[in-house]
C-alpha cells in the first residue's frame, strides 16, 4: 500500500472548507472499511487453507501408525479373508449342501496388546469403518432354514457400531407389530398357550380374540474381544417386552417391561476347537441348524412367541463346554437350570388319597412361591441338581444331524402316615432326541425335523405337558412322554421364505387307585367328563395329544441404507385330545377340542 497517499490526502482536506472536508472524511471511511473486509477475506482464506492441509497430515500419520500396528501384531482378520465355519460357502445357493450355515463372526479391529495401547478408550467406528467390515449387500438373509434375521437379530452379520477399549459392539433388533386373532379367547398376547385352548363347556371356546401387540420387538447386543488370532471373547445380551409389572395392563397403557431373553458370554479357543458358553441360551435340547455354537439354533421361523407344539426348546441359565472337529464333528455338554411341571390336584404340603387299609395317605411337599428375586407369584419346584444335557453332531455334504440325551432329577419331601418326620425321596428322569436339517434337492427347499422321547420330558415342549405327577407313596412320578416336529422351508425368490410345519406332543398314563377305588395321578379314565361339551359343565380332562399344522411366510419387501421392512403371516390349527372318560351312564367319551390363530406381523430392521 502506498503510505505517501494519504499524508498528501490529508494535506488537500485542510486547506478545503468544512463541508468539503467532511464529505471527504466519509469517503475515507468507507474505503478504509472495504479494504479492511478484503484483507480479512484474504486471511481467512488462507487459515481455511491451513486447517484442511493439517488435517490431511494428521489423516495420513493416523494411516500410517494405524499400518504399522498392525504389521507388528497380525491378525487372523488382516491376513485371511473373511470365511465360514468348516468349508461351507456362505451363501447355500453358491454350493452344492444348502446346508443353511452362520458367517463365523468377523474379528474386531481393536486388539488387545501393544498394538492397541494408544487406542482411543471410546471410539466411534463411522459409517466408513463399519463399512470395511459389513457383509456385500443387505445382512437380511432369508436362505436359511431358520434365519436368524427371523428367529433371533442376525447381530452377527452386522458391522461394529463403535469400540469400548479392545471391545467392538454389535447393535441388532427390530421393532413390531403383530395383530393376533384366536377362534377361543384365551386372553394371551403374542404367545400362545397351546395346552390352554378350552373345551366347550367354557364360554371362551368359539369366543374370537383380537390383539394388537409390540411386546416382542427386540434388540440385542452382541460385544467381542480377540486377544489373539485363535482366541475369541464375545457378550451377547438379548431382550423383548414381554414382561409385565403389577401395574400393567391394555386399558390406556400397555406398559409391558423388558426381560431378559438370553444374556451369556463365551470362550473360543479355535486352534483347540474348544468352545465355553455361561449365562442365559437356548437348551442344548434345541435343534442346530449347524454345529452346537450359539445363535446358530434351528429354530422355526414363526411369529408366536411359544414356537408350535413338538419343537423341543428351553431358553434357561446353563454352563456349555464344546469340542469341535475341523468344525465337522461335535461334541457338546450342558448343565442347566431345573424346574418340573407337577400335575396333582393336591397343593404341596397336603396330603395324597389313602391306598389300601390306610385311611389317610401322605403328605408331600414339592414346591414354593418365589423369593428373592424371584417372582412371588409363581411356584418353584424342589430341584436337586441340574439338568444335564449331552449332544453330538454332524455336519456333511447331505445335512446337518444330532444326537442328545438328557437327564433329570426330580425331589420331593415325604410325611408318610403315622410317621413325626419328613424324608426325601429324589427320582431320576429324562430321555433321547435328535434331529436333522438337510437341503432336498435344491437348495431353495429345506427339510428340517426333531423328536424327543422318555420320561419327565414336558417341560422341553411348547405345550408344557406335566414331568411328574404321584405315585401312591408321595414320590414324584416321571410321566412317559414324547414329542417331536417336521418342518418344510421354501425360497421362491431371495426376499421370500415360505414354510409349513407339523407337531405333536404326546404324553402316556402315571397313576394309582386309591382305597376308596378312584384312580389317583396322570391319565387317569374313571372321571365323569359328559360336561366337556356342555356349557357350563364340569370339565376335569387331562392332556393326552396335542397336534398342529402351521402356514406362513415372510417377504423382505423394503431395504435400504435405513434398514429394512418384512411382512409375515402365520396360521395355525391346534387340535387337543384327553384322556378317555365316561359321560357318567357307563359310555365313554373322548374329549377334544380345537383351535385357530393368525398372526399378520410386520417388522422393522433399522440396522440392517
Amino acid at each position: 500500500m502506498n503510505t505517501a497517499f494519504p499524508f498528501r490526502f490529508m494535506t488537500r482536506l485542510a486547506r478545503s472548507g468544512p463541508v468539503t472536508a467532511g464529505m471527504c472524511i466519509c469517503s475515507l471511511v468507507l474505503w478504509s472499511s472495504t479494504a479492511l473486509a478484503d484483507v480479512d477475506d484474504e486471511e481467512m482464506a488462507a487459515i481455511r487453507s491451513q486447517i484442511r492441509s493439517l488435517e490431511a497430515k494428521f489423516a495420513a500419520m493416523e494411516k500410517r501408525r494405524s499400518s504399522r500396528a498392525h504389521a507388528s501384531t497380525p491378525s487372523e482378520a488382516a491376513t485371511t479373508p473373511r470365511t465360514l465355519r468348516g468349508s461351507y460357502p456362505l451363501h447355500p445357493h453358491a454350493g452344492s449342501t444348502g446346508i443353511p450355515v452362520t458367517e463365523e463372526p468377523a474379528a474386531s479391529d481393536i486388539r488387545i496388546g501393544s498394538a492397541s495401547a494408544d487406542a482411543p478408550f471410546f471410539r466411534y467406528l463411522g459409517p466408513d469403518a463399519a463399512a470395511q467390515g459389513a457383509p456385500h449387500g443387505s445382512s437380511v438373509d432369508l436362505s436359511s432354514s431358520s434365519p436368524l434375521a427371523i428367529t433371533q437379530t442376525s447381530v452377527d452379520r452386522l458391522p461394529p457400531v463403535f469400540s469400548i477399549g479392545n471391545i467392538s459392539v454389535r447393535i441388532g433388533g427390530f421393532l413390531e407389530l403383530s395383530n393376533i386373532w384366536r377362534d377361543s379367547n384365551m386372553t394371551s398376547g403374542p404367545a400362545t398357550a397351546w395346552n390352554n385352548f378350552p373345551y366347550a363347556n367354557s364360554p371362551n371356546h368359539g369366543l374370537s380374540e383380537e390383539r394388537l401387540s409390540a411386546q416382542l420387538s427386540r434388540f440385542s447386543t452382541l460385544l467381542e474381544a480377540n486377544p489373539t488370532s485363535s482366541v475369541r471373547l464375545q457378550a451377547y445380551v438379548e431382550s423383548d417386552f414381554g414382561g409385565s409389572g403389577g401395574s400393567t395392563n391394555s386399558v390406556q397403557i400397555n406398559g409391558y417391561v423388558p426381560r431378559l431373553r438370553q444374556g451369556y458370554f463365551t470362550f473360543t479357543q479355535k486352534a483347540w476347537g474348544f468352545h465355553l458358553l455361561m449365562g442365559q441360551a437356548w437348551s442344548l435340547t434345541t435343534g442346530y441348524a449347524k454345529g452346537v455354537l450359539p445363535r446358530n439354533e434351528q429354530l422355526p421361523a414363526v411369529t408366536d412367541n411359544n414356537q408350535i407344539p413338538g419343537i423341543t426348546f428351553t431358553r434357561v441359565p446353563q454352563i456349555r463346554i464344546g469340542k469341535d472337529w475341523g468344525q465337522k464333528y461335535w461334541l457338546a455338554l450342558s448343565i442347566e437350570d431345573p424346574q418340573a411341571t407337577v400335575s396333582s390336584a393336591t397343593a404341596s404340603g397336603g396330603t395324597l388319597p389313602a391306598t389300601g387299609d390306610e385311611t389317610v395317605g401322605p403328605r408331600v411337599y414339592y414346591e414354593n412361591a418365589g423369593g428373592v428375586l424371584l417372582n412371588p407369584d409363581t411356584q418353584y419346584t424342589d430341584n436337586p441338581v441340574p439338568d444335564i444335557v449331552l449332544k453330538g453332531a454332524v455336519d456333511t455334504s447331505v445335512g446337518h444331524y444330532e444326537v442328545f440325551g438328557l437327564a433329570r432329577w426330580f425331589r420331593s419331601v415325604v410325611e408318610t402316615p403315622g410317621s413325626t418326620h419328613t424324608h426325601q425321596v429324589t427320582r431320576f428322569g429324562g430321555g433321547v432326541g435328535g434331529g436333522m436339517t438337510v437341503p432336498l434337492a435344491t437348495p431353495k427347499l429345506q427339510l428340517t425335523g426333531n423328536v424327543l422321547a422318555g420320561e419327565g420330558i414336558g417341560r422341553y415342549g411348547p405345550s408344557l405337558l406335566p414331568d411328574t405327577t404321584f405315585n401312591s407313596r408321595g414320590e414324584l412320578a416321571p410321566v412317559p412322554e414324547m414329542h417331536g416336529a417336521l418342518g418344510l422351508i421354501g425360497h421362491p425368490d431371495s426376499s421370500v421364505l415360505l414354510y409349513l410345519y407339523g407337531g405333536v406332543e404326546t404324553a402316556g398314563r402315571r397313576r394309582y387307585t386309591a382305597a376308596d377305588g378312584s384312580q389317583v395321578g396322570y391319565g387317569i379314565t374313571d372321571q365323569n367328563l359328559g360336561g366337556c361339551d356342555v356349557e357350563f359343565g364340569t370339565c376335569n380332562a387331562q392332556t393326552r395329544t396335542l397336534a398342529s399344522l402351521t402356514a406362513g411366510g415372510w417377504w423382505h419387501f423394503l431395504d435400504g441404507q435405513y434398514g429394512s421392512v418384512m411382512g409375515g403371516v402365520q396360521y395355525t390349527y391346534i387340535r387337543k385330545f384327553a384322556f378317555r372318560g365316561n359321560d357318567g351312564m357307563g359310555n365313554s367319551v373322548y374329549p377334544t377340542t380345537s383351535g385357530n390363530t393368525v398372526y399378520v406381523t410386520f417388522r422393522y430392521l433399522p440396522f440392517q
